[in-house]
């Protein structure tokens, strides 16, 4: 057997990689070629140009970049082209892939795509170009599957690759220990996003709601991860102004902050799904600039931001967003689940039965129906 694949980042390496080794689990002699990055190199892809060529992110960088990125895409397209594999799967990077995927397509080769693009939440007329352009959508959440079929595309619910790999009940003490956090007290995670502009915004109001919080819940201590070390100098910038809030400040190492938090303080973004997954009751926020927000607002379609919301249909975490994201209603959100353990209990429940709904085997699952599509178009 033998399948193109492509992924553009290192988050689609990751993914590729689990779904090569379970491909190859039921075919030994698999042959893979296409991009990829070293974990899909050690599933045995052969790659036609190094991954990092594709890695751009932003608006002006791919402008930049858009001449090699279209050689490099027209060079993966002729060589399929002349060269048809059994199945080409392109991994996220819908930007790049949907359109190769809809030339290989037309020239007979069958094609799938793992990780749906957003369309239940913005732009949802990518729908179109996505049922011309993939033989299988290969969905990580259950609420994507209605669109998909609703147009006539076919798609498949795999689960997520993140509820196989979370335990389902993990150590707080273990991970305060790990982190030098104290043993004793409540313990509150502060995630104010990733980016540097993420940060701007919003970590001021978190530490703000926290030296609200430390005066209402004096046994209260903080944790805060950086992201990079460029959010930690941020960070570190930004707490002279709470001189006195008993916090930690650490670099990297997020999933261990959730795991140690009694409750998490977090922005909008897949680490709602982290914190979920860790069964930390949690508050989200978001609030981005003015301007971006009227545009923003105005494109997504779902009346929940956080991913356990969506999931689970309904308000199941309090979401503060752009003008409700205040120091005082986080502070007053987060009292509940740091004071009321049948509170903080009720989220953990649902996140509970929402980690059993996700954790399917990913890899083993997404490798059947690839397989499976192949002997729908053969």
């Amino acid at each position: 057997m033998r399948i193109g694949v492509l992924a553009g980042e290192a988050s689609g390496d990751i993914l590729g990689s689990r779904v090569l080794a379970a491909l190859r689990e039921r075919h030994p002699d698999l042959v893979v070629e296409g991009i990829g990055g070293p974990l899909m190199a050690a599933q045995g892809l052969d790659s036609l140009f190094p991954m990092e060529r594709l890695s751009v992110m932003g608006f002006v960088e791919p402008l930049k970049r858009l001449p090699e990125l279209l050689r490099i895409r027209g060079a993966v397209y002729r060589h399929f082209h002349d060269n048809p594999p059994d199945l080409f799967l392109g991994i996220d990077s819908p930007d790049f892939n949907l359109r190769l995927e809809r030339k290989l397509r037309d020239c007979g080769v069958t094609t799938a795509h793992l990780v749906s693009p957003t369309v239940w939440a913005w732009r949802a007329g990518r729908i179109e170009s996505i049922r011309r352009s993939v033989d299988r959508m290969l969905c990580l959440f259950p609420f994507e599957l209605p669109i998909y079929r609703e147009h006539g595309v076919a798609a498949s619910f795999v689960g997520h690759p993140l509820a196989d790999e979370i335990p389902r009940r993990v150590d707080a003490a273990a991970a305060r220990a790990a982190l030098g956090l104290p043993a004793a007290g409540k313990l509150l995670a502060l995630l104010p996003g990733s980016r540097g502009g993420e940060v701007g915004q919003l970590a001021p109001l978190f530490l703000a709601a926290a030296s609200e919080l430390s005066t209402r819940l004096p046994d209260l201590h903080f944790v805060l991860p950086a992201a990079s070390g460029e959010r930690h100098a941020q960070l570190r910038e930004l707490l002279r102004s709470q001189p006195g809030l008993p916090l930690t400040l650490v670099e990297g190492r997020s999933r261990e902050v959730m795991a140690a938090a009694d409750a998490v303080l977090l922005a909008s973004g897949t680490a709602t799904l982290e914190a979920m997954l860790l069964k930390r009751p949690m508050v989200v926020a978001y609030r981005m600039a003015p301007l971006s927000w009227a545009l923003v607002s105005r494109l997504v379609k779902t009346p929940w931001a956080a991913l356990p919301n969506i999931l689970a249909g309904r308000a199941l975490v309090p979401e503060l967003i752009q003008d409700a994201a205040t120091a005082p209603a986080m502070a007053e959100a987060l009292l509940p689940l740091l004071r009321d353990p049948d509170a903080a209990a009720s989220q953990c429940r649902a996140f509970d039965a929402l980690h059993e709904q996700l954790a399917l085997d990913f890899a083993a699952r997404a490798a059947d129906s690839l397989l499976a599509t192949i002997g729908e178009g053969s």
